[in-house]
């Protein structure tokens, strides 16, 4: 993550007002036509060269910085391409779908993803080994799978523009705890590894902390959430430990498998869920590895441990938030669903 704040006000919101037409989804193979977004700067790109396998269908681009991703994705979509190879991590994911909204509209061309972050929780999803290459994900073109999957997409609705989209929002300890996972990434964890180091972190600064220790405040967070599709807007449930406008940690996000096993959401229907902890309870932070992990009682819920599925929701939140590793400022959201996408899989 890069611990400057990504502001709303410099995304590419108005970059193609309306999104251009495709051809077909999954042409013929003779036809079809793969483009390739490759991050530079990826964990694992670094210093490495990729090989194309068929220069005549496959166009590479290698953007140096994420200001030149909308321009990358306009070439493909005017040269229509089937297919889009995103190589990178998280964050990548989340910078190419939040400047191809405007482009691609609901109709994005099939994705594929190389797992070449320091994180790569979506890739965990969709089920890809950590060795899978290009010419493997090629491959899986013709032999592999599809899986759907809607990214979370958030706006602002204080009067600023703009839209992200990503899999992984997080607030409160959230936020501190990616920042420890930066130092994990330095000590040399990546991955599943840089996952349990974190959460260790989470759970051993807070039940350690005193009261007035940073760690333990969470942010200030006021959520309404239409909990259910025909139900109307209401604020989230609250236990009614600690401050009713404070939350210790708020977890989002669409992804149905995590890292490590990880089941924050335990049996909630698939779509967009939340796991909430109102406060920081010690007896709580005890069990914290075992509520990441799908564990629930009536005791946790009475002590403020809680998990939603909601259609949208709106958040109020006065301190940063993350999505996919990277920081937003304060502010009043809409959260949602983006478009259905598809991706291949092994």
């Amino acid at each position: 993550m890069d611990r400057s704040i990504y502001e709303f006000d410099g995304l590419p919101e108005d970059f193609e007002q309306e999104p251009i037409e495709r051809g077909p989804v999954e042409p013929r193979r003779a036809d079809r036509l793969v483009g390739v977004l490759r991050n530079p700067r990826s964990h694992r790109n670094k210093g490495e060269h990729v090989e194309l396998p068929d220069r005549a269908k496959t166009i590479l681009a290698e953007p140096a910085h994420r200001d030149e991703i909308p321009n990358v994705l306009t070439d493909f979509a005017r040269k229509q391409v089937h297919y889009l190879v995103i190589d990178g991590g998280d964050g990548t994911i989340r910078d190419v779908l939040t400047a191809g909204a405007r482009i691609f509209g609901d109709n994005w061309p099939t994705l594929i993803v190389l797992p070449s972050g320091k994180t790569n929780a979506l890739t965990v999803d969709l089920g890809m080994p950590r060795t899978w290459s290009l010419a493997d994900a090629l491959a899986a073109i013709e032999s592999g799978g599809r899986i759907e999957r809607q990214p979370i997409a958030i706006k602002p609705c204080d009067g600023r523009s703009g839209l992200v989209q990503g899999f992984i929002l997080g607030a409160g300890i959230f936020t501190q705890a990616i920042e420890a996972g930066q130092d994990a990434h330095r000590w040399g964890a990546f991955n599943s590894l840089a996952v349990a180091v974190t959460v260790f972190w989470m759970a051993l600064r807070a039940f350690f902390g005193a009261s007035s220790n940073p760690v333990r405040k969470g942010a200030a967070l006021q959520v309404r959430a239409r909990l259910r599709e025909s139900g109307q807007a209401s604020p989230l449930p609250h236990s009614g430990q600690g401050q009713r406008d404070r939350r210790f940690l708020l977890i989002a996000s669409t992804l149905e498998r995590f890292p490590l096993g990880m089941q924050p959401f335990s049996n909630l229907r698939e779509g967009l869920r939340m796991a909430v902890l109102d406060a920081p309870k010690r007896r709580l932070l005890m069990v914290l590895p075992m509520l990441l992990f799908g564990y629930r009682a009536k005791w946790t819920v009475r002590a403020g441990a809680h998990r939603f599925w909601a259609e949208e929701f709106e958040m109020d939140i006065g301190n940063r938030f993350i999505l996919d590793g990277e920081a937003f400022p304060p502010g009043r959201y809409q959260v949602g669903k983006g478009p259905r996408l598809r991706f291949v899989t092994p």
